[in-house]
């Protein structure tokens, strides 16, 4: 048996002098370990990913971080590690990433190759399109019944992007408007201040779901992107913090028992 015990005492040497490698190489990971804290960007309202109940950060996103927070303290060789959280927007999420003021967001940000030059990204855990949500008695399905029409979206989405590039692309004369947050242009089409909102089908599907009303909001048949994925983000110096974070993140989607909560 002692040759296992060599073999478990290298092992151990190794791996401890591999994480001081990572720990060394990225700043966010060196402060991280020195705190003994990590701070985690949530949203307040993005069911079912990232939303806020009774002044607790909770949903799928959320607890993918959590789970994954636990690997990172073995990676550190720490305890535990003390979780934070920062409310974080569409519109200034990548700031408070990039400035450090949040080690991991958990949300919903679109992992894009324009993205990647801001910012690492873990596996993505989810795939959604851009659709549009308009009131069902207009019957709006498709993207030309957007023609002519104002259509709102949220401040700092690629969404915004999408929809500007097929205005002009296929000359729909839509009148683009920008909101502050997507309860802010779901509101806007409940009004009838918007004919629709473009957005994330799977954010949609959740703000329905909590309208008052769903049965009055349709959501289109028709993509105006094609599948794209979601991913945990973080500061652009820590492509390394997926080194700690791609085996849990394996284990949770590889393993339909392996639990999240």
């Amino acid at each position: 048996m002692k040759w296992l015990a060599a073999v478990f005492l290298t092992t151990t040497l190794w791996q401890g002098a591999h994480a001081s490698e990572q720990i060394a190489s990225s700043p966010t990971l060196t402060r991280i370990a020195s705190a003994g804290e990590i701070t985690i960007g949530h949203r307040s309202s993005e069911i079912p990913f990232s939303y806020v109940v009774d002044g607790k950060p909770m949903g799928y996103a959320i607890d993918l971080c959590l789970s994954i927070i636990n690997g990172l303290s073995e990676t550190l060789g720490l305890s535990e590690l003390k979780v934070s959280y920062v409310p974080v927007t569409p519109a200034n999420r990548f700031i408070l990433v990039r400035n450090g003021e949040v080690d991991i967001e958990c949300g919903v940000t679109t992992n894009t190759p324009e993205r990647r030059r801001q910012a690492a990204f873990s596996y993505p855990h989810f795939l959604t399109a851009t659709r549009y949500v308009s009131l069902a008695e207009q019957h709006m399905e498709s993207v030309q019944d957007l023609a002519g029409r104002s259509v709102v979206s949220t401040t700092g989405t690629v969404n915004i992007a999408q929809l500007n590039e097929l205005n002009r692309t296929q000359g729909l004369n839509i009148s683009v408007m920008l909101s502050r947050n997507h309860e802010e242009a779901f509101s806007m089409v409940a009004s009838g201040q918007a004919s629709a909102f473009v957005m994330d089908d799977i954010l949609l599907a959740g703000l329905i779901s909590s309208a008052t009303d769903p049965a009055a909001f349709k959501i289109s048949q028709a993509r105006l992107s094609s599948a794209e994925p979601y991913g945990l983000m973080m500061p652009p110096d820590n492509r390394v913090l997926n080194l700690p974070l791609a085996p849990e993140l394996a284990a949770i989607f590889a393993n339909p028992e392996h639990s999240i909560e």
